[in-house]
């Protein structure tokens, strides 16, 4: 296993500037406000040839009696003592504070390798600031600027040294391609993280009544049955709207966004209590447009007053409110009491693998003469449509080029028609597919 590397320390010191430069990316959101990271964050990192994960987690308040900062506390407390090695983060701007003592003494009694690092020291002159952080008994602090990446080396420096003897390094990791990444998608408050903690089987992510706890896209890794899922939770997206264009929200939801595009499977979120939204639609819309195998999740389930036609009643509101992902399945679970929980993983390897289907050209083209021998083309002015034979351009999502003799007789219909034609035929339930027309002549 790859060596933990955590980063603790009080709000708004820069431990997500800090994340974010050590993993070369804009992963954790940063404003200078704090409290803005709340769970844990994780990515993979590399320095000197050690390969390493590096967690970042929100602002330890150890005293506050807020809800969110209670959550955030028991976040960070979580990644020191899971972590290897703990960078402690403080603010040489504002100098030591009563408040550092104490976090200092709770990080102590994790009984962890720690590293000091006093942020906001931008400048060489500064460096005289570290000779106050040694009453903290500690060990050396080192100085650093986060954002201008000075003194950052002498940080991982100090924290590779600390690893395990029996650590990984850099040539020993391999990238596993087999991993399904699942993106947990929906609506502020409708179960994303819930969801995420009820098949890690932790709290993993902080769950409240809140709406837009999340901000960040937390990545989560699980084993089920020999199978290995990154699990991503997001942000909730609300419509434009109602989101200020410079607020940290907005930074959330271009997160979940990018979340998405980096997906194999999108999950979709319902609160079965409200129904289908013009909102969920957009985010399914979203889904689909970004050819994402999608599984539609109707949470809450055990709060709906519900008889035998219930389930169905309310699939048949999605499908017409979703009328284009017809094809995405449809599972009523409860993040809550964990009913149906265990079905979720199987419909996304399910969906996952047919994302990725493969045929050949000789059995396409057998499919689309017995599509056309049920329902003749369409025809203008006397000139019918002809395909003249198909071929499967590529996976993820399957894609079908029709070369014909002329495109502008397809109709939008016929080609729906096909689509259909080629999923049921294929059993292509839970990923978009996608059928264009090439004249035969059209050498791209």
């Amino acid at each position: 296993m790859r060596p933990i590397v955590a980063i603790v320390g009080r709000p708004n010191v820069g431990k997500s500037t800090f994340f974010n430069r050590v993993t070369g990316r804009r992963i954790s959101i940063v404003e200078d406000t704090p409290g803005v990271t709340r769970d844990r964050i994780y990515a993979d990192c590399t320095w000197m040839g050690h390969a390493f994960t590096l967690i970042d987690t929100g602002g330890l308040e150890l005293f506050s009696e807020d809800v969110l900062y209670s959550h955030m506390r028991e976040q960070a407390l979580a990644a020191a003592d899971l972590a290897d090695v703990i960078i402690f983060i403080m603010d040489g701007r504002n100098g030591l504070t009563a408040e550092d003592y104490d976090v200092a003494d709770t990080l102590r009694r994790c009984g962890k390798p720690l590293v000091l690092a006093v942020n906001k020291v931008d400048h060489i002159n500064q460096e005289d600031i570290k000779f106050d952080y040694y009453g903290l008994g500690l060990g050396e602090p080192f100085t650093m600027s986060a954002v201008q990446g000075m003194g950052i080396g002498d940080v991982l420096d100090e924290a590779v040294a600390a690893f395990p003897e029996d650590a990984d390094d850099e040539e020993n990791e391999e990238e596993d391609d087999s991993t399904i990444k699942i993106a947990v998608v929906g609506k502020p408050n409708a179960g994303k993280s819930s969801l995420v903690n009820a098949l890690l089987g932790e709290e993993r992510v902080i769950v409240s009544d809140i709406p837009g706890t999340t901000r960040d896209a937390i990545d989560s890794r699980l084993t089920v049955d020999g199978q290995d899922y990154l699990l991503i939770d997001t942000a909730g997206m609300r419509r434009r709207a109602r989101i200020e264009q410079n607020s940290i929200e907005r930074y959330s939801v271009l997160r979940s966004l990018t979340a998405v595009r980096r997906c194999d499977v999108a999950i979709l979120v319902v609160d079965a209590q409200d129904g289908i939204s013009e909102q969920d639609a957009k985010i399914a819309g979203y889904c689909h447009d970004e050819g994402k195998a999608t599984v539609i999740l109707l949470n809450k389930w055990d709060l709906v007053e519900k008889d035998e036609h219930t389930l169905e009643k309310m699939k048949n509101e999605v499908y017409t409110t979703l009328s284009f992902m017809t094809y995405a399945p449809i599972l009523s679970v409860s993040c809550k009491t964990g009913q149906r929980i265990t079905r979720v993983l199987e419909q996304v390897k399910d969906v996952f693998a047919k994302s990725r289907f493969r045929t050949t050209t000789g059995v396409l083209n057998d499919v689309i003469q017995d599509a056309v021998a049920a329902v003749e083309p369409p025809s203008d002015k006397g000139r019918r449509l002809r395909i003249l034979y198909g071929t499967q351009a590529r996976e993820v999502p399957p894609t079908f080029i029709l070369f014909v003799n002329d495109s502008r007789l397809m109709h939008f219909s016929y080609q729906r028609y096909l689509e259909n034609y080629l999923r049921k035929t294929f059993d292509l339930e839970g990923t978009p597919i996608r059928v264009l027309c090439r004249d035969r002549d059209d050498k791209d």
